[in-house]
């Protein structure tokens, strides 16, 4: 996703509080809880309600335009990212179809992107069976370095998820560091992520302690 799309997608959620969601694809009605289909051809995620959402549970349905954003995610445990470089302590990767792996940094004014170099990613991915099996534009690899209290996080989740923590950052950063609340806040999303998604085996929770037209990505 380009930084101009994601920007859409953030300013199309802005407005979900005026407007009603609808589906991307019969333009009807979704509930809070909808899934979300990536389109390949513009470069964005759209809303989907049930009935489209399961005409794309195959992966040929989409004609190779669209994709159903998945909706289950694991954490990695004891994973070395080093060398991909996460210079804000928040990233996530995002495979492109032609082997390419973007870095998105969230920030108070969206996302910055970067190219990562391939051989740093084969390295890190060589490592993990599940980030070799990472899906194409639908599923991001997210990387939470964490605080001296509260650890590290690095998570394989659905894409929309993602967008759903650049949305909380522009919502609740204030001033140069961002303030007590927006980190109160991210933390909760990961531990949301762990209520829905699960922890490796064999490993403990960790936290800080504390710390409508169908085009937007529904948080």
């Amino acid at each position: 996703m380009t930084a101009g799309a994601l920007e859409r997608a953030i300013r199309r959620a802005r407005q979900r509080a005026t407007s009603v969601e609808r589906c991307g694809m019969c333009a009807g009605p979704v509930g809070p809880a909808h899934r979300h289909v990536w389109d390949e051809q513009d470069g964005e995620l759209s809303c989907a309600c049930t009935p489209c959402s399961l005409l794309f549970e195959r992966d040929a349905a989409g004609g190779g335009r669209y994709q159903l954003v998945p909706t289950g995610g694991r954490r990695l445990a004891d994973l070395s990212v080093d060398g991909l470089g996460v210079p804000v302590g928040l990233a996530f990767f995002v495979k492109r179809r032609d082997g390419r792996v973007l870095g998105h940094y969230p920030s108070p004014l969206g996302t910055t992107e970067s190219e990562v170099d391939a051989d740093a990613w084969r390295a890190v991915e060589a490592r993990s069976p599940a980030l070799a099996e990472l899906r194409p534009r639908i599923e991001a690899f997210l990387v939470w370095t964490g605080t001296p209290r509260g650890g590290g996080h690095q998570w394989v989740v659905p894409v929309d998820d993602c967008f759903r923590l650049v949305a909380i950052i522009r919502r609740h950063w204030t001033g140069m560091s961002g303030g007590s609340t927006v980190w109160r806040e991210v933390s909760g999303f990961f531990d949301d992520l762990g209520r829905r998604h699960g922890r490796p085996a064999g490993r403990p929770a960790t936290t800080d302690g504390g710390g409508g037209n169908g085009r937007d990505p529904g948080w």
